[in-house]
């Protein structure tokens, strides 16, 4: 946690801030190690981040006094990330991933590779999808949360909602075997594609690539999807 992630109810009429979640308690305690005294990072979410002092600490709750709250937080990602449902387990740590790097719109998207049981996870319920968020922004000391869509079924991604999201950006499916490698470096508005394990099947791709998004290859390893997608992000932005 390199920033103390508030939640606007955290704060009070006064403009002081009162943590109670075990959680941040917890992190407070055994990893910062704070004491009484000690200035923290903190943001606001949807806000600015800033110094706040910490006035008490207590198994039950952190009390602080904002001292400022005037910068912004990082620039976010010129990218819409549409991503093939991956295992329940490697979500979570994708979700973490990509919002560390500021990505701030995502699609969970459903493929012919995809396993029809992933959507029945636990970790897409909306309460753990938004812990998943927020320890992404703790890492990255950011304050804007993402916003996540599930996208049940590949057929109506593509007819209803792929035309809205390619109006304005460049869309790049990144698949192995294509003949253009991943660009470098672009700023463009962008709409970043990335299919399950085991990749789109030939007809997703055929589609895609119809429907106006480019091919393109990280080279001839195979990766996971974590891996891919933050070697994806890092090499375009």
């Amino acid at each position: 946690m390199n920033l103390i992630l508030l939640d606007p109810n955290d704060l009070t009429a006064d403009g002081h801030v009162c943590i109670t979640d075990p959680r941040r308690l917890t992190h407070l305690r055994e990893v910062h190690r704070s004491a009484p005294g000690d200035l923290l990072t903190v943001g606001v979410q949807g806000s600015n981040m800033g110094k706040a002092l910490l006035k008490e600490l207590t198994p039950e709750r952190a009390f602080f006094q904002l001292e400022a709250l005037n910068e912004p937080p990082p620039p976010p990602l010129p990218v819409h990330l549409v991503l093939a449902l991956p295992r329940p387990r490697m979500l979570a740590r994708t979700l973490e991933h990509v919002t560390a790097l500021g990505v701030k719109e995502i699609t969970l998207l459903h493929t012919k590779r995809v396993e029809k049981s992933y959507w029945q996870s636990p970790e897409l319920r909306a309460e753990k999808i938004h812990q998943h968020l927020l320890l992404g922004l703790e890492q990255a000391r950011d304050t804007q949360l993402p916003t996540v869509t599930l996208s049940k079924g590949f057929r109506p991604f593509l007819e209803q909602q792929l035309p809205g999201l390619l109006g304005n950006r460049r869309g790049l499916v990144a698949h192995p075997g294509m003949p253009a490698p991943c660009p470098r470096n672009i700023s463009e508005p962008t709409l970043l594609l990335v299919g399950p394990e085991g990749g789109f099947i030939a007809w997703e791709v055929e589609q895609l690539l119809t429907a106006g998004c480019e091919g393109m290859h990280l080279g001839p390893r195979i990766l996971r999807v974590e891996t891919a997608v933050t070697a994806l992000l890092s090499r375009l932005f």
